[in-house]
């Protein structure tokens, strides 16, 4: 796969910006029902450097998309909170979830929007800024849609355990040390192993595709884009 600077120059910026935003919003909602965790660790901050895996965030998607996977997945560092601090508890869980892929979504609206400016963009960089509202738009609604999956440590399992009863959010929640794992597997071996026996097996990842899909097309005929 050839990827050229340029190639790089326009999905980096979004993705670090989407990154960064998703986790700082994550400690500040935190703080704001509680934990000072995520702040005395200087984890609620701009500074993509606070929240970049190196593996996670950066060798992973750029491995995942030279051998030319059927899906993209990559993670950055968690932000640590203390939901024992939150108060309400189950209120404050759901909240802090739901921060993460609420800024992703505000931020798709914010890069639509901004398409409206181009045409006031020096024509020899107009092109360059187009390309990274495009992929702002895109990666923020994936990493929401991605995120939104009711599978711990993905902020969906998290709604989830705050949402559902007791007796169905304790073995939810006792799934996380292995969320990571589940997801590998359903993301990326399953398909692989479906397809020694010619079977289909990518479903979530298509689905997460469809709904990417469906959200970008809407957002953009909601901004005047379409």
């Amino acid at each position: 796969m050839n990827i050229s600077l340029y190639d790089i120059s326009v999905w980096v910026l979004p993705l670090v910006i989407a990154i960064t935003f998703h986790e700082a919003a994550h400690g500040f909602v935190a703080w704001r029902f509680g934990d000072e965790t995520a702040l005395r660790l200087g984890r609620v901050s701009f500074n993509p450097l606070k929240h970049i895996d190196p593996f996670g965030t950066l060798l992973l998607p750029a491995m995942l998309l030279l051998s030319g996977s059927p899906f993209l997945f990559g993670y950055a560092k968690p932000v640590p909170v203390d939901f024992r601090n939150l108060k309400p508890l189950r209120a404050g869980m759901v909240m802090v979830a739901l921060a993460g892929p609420g800024t992703n979504i505000l931020l798709a609206v914010a890069a639509a929007l901004a398409f409206h400016v181009v045409p006031l963009v020096p024509p020899e960089a107009a092109r360059w800024v187009a390309h990274n509202l495009y992929n702002a738009v895109l990666i923020n609604i994936l990493l929401a849609v991605f995120n939104i999956l009711p599978i711990p440590p993905l902020d969906g399992g998290r709604v989830a355990v705050g949402l559902l009863p007791r007796p169905l959010a304790v073995p939810l929640a006792r799934l996380e040390p292995f969320g990571m794992l589940i997801l590998v597997a359903i993301l990326i071996l399953l398909p692989l192993a479906g397809a020694q026996f010619g079977l289909n097996l990518d479903v979530v990842s298509r689905l997460v595709r469809a709904t990417t899909d469906s959200i970008f097309q809407l957002l953009l005929l909601l901004t005047g884009n379409a």
